[in-house]
């Protein structure tokens, strides 16, 4: 009998390609706003940048990976919204909605012992099922606390309370959000290193895991 192939080359640069290009599109928004401090322009980045990495992903895996597909076309969704209605609300609400359904749809599966994250990921790691019902778990907790905390921070008058009650003055909303997406990408990236251990110990197939990233901040 013959060992195991190891994994090719190829899909772990794959995997740093998409992570690279999603960084590059958020990085393109935040650089786009504090550049111009136009929220409707940066917006109009992030379609274009939203756009770039579905297709890139697509050329890169042949395919369209369906957690990056979600994140992209509500990106896109939210986005031209934006810039057609000249109102930033639309593309602050897109964490809100688009984590807060996933949260809904993760959490939901767990009493009917269905896990839909295996769906989303199962090509990308192979681990038992305990550990899909941990993973369906922390993600669907992430994605809550994702979309509260973004509730807070696209607030002007919650924004604006929270730094009076840290005795600082009153601050630009929209930099504020915009910082938050950026601390939002590296915790994003923690948060998928974290469950490599998980993963690691339930793998049924000698296989080596690449970090999750639920939301790199399209």
């Amino acid at each position: 009998m013959t060992d195991a192939p190891a994994p090719a080359p190829e899909t772990k640069n794959r995997q740093w390609i998409r992570q690279l290009v999603d960084f590059g599109a958020l990085a393109a928004f935040m650089i786009s706003y504090f550049a111009t401090r136009d929220m409707i322009f940066a917006t109009w980045v992030l379609v274009g940048a939203s756009a770039l990495a579905l297709g890139v992903g697509y050329a890169v895996e042949r395919r369209f990976a369906p957690l990056p597909l979600i994140t992209g076309l509500f990106a896109l969704v939210f986005g031209l919204l934006t810039v057609f209605t000249h109102d930033d609300l639309f593309v602050k609400l897109k964490l809100t909605v688009q984590n807060g359904l996933l949260a809904v749809v993760l959490l939901g599966s767990i009493p009917l012992k269905k896990y839909p994250f295996k769906a989303l990921l199962g090509s990308a790691i192979r681990v038992n099922d305990a550990a899909w019902r941990t993973l369906t778990l922390r993600y669907g907790l992430y994605f809550l606390a994702v979309a509260l905390l973004n509730e807070v921070f696209r607030s002007p008058e919650a924004v604006t309370a929270v730094w009076h009650a840290l005795g600082r003055e009153t601050p630009n909303p929209n930099d504020v959000w915009t910082s938050f997406r950026g601390v939002l990408w590296i915790a994003a990236s923690l948060f998928g290193l974290s469950q490599v251990p998980l993963i690691m110990k339930n793998m049924i197939k000698d296989e080596e895991p690449g970090p999750i990233s639920p939301d790199t901040g399209l």
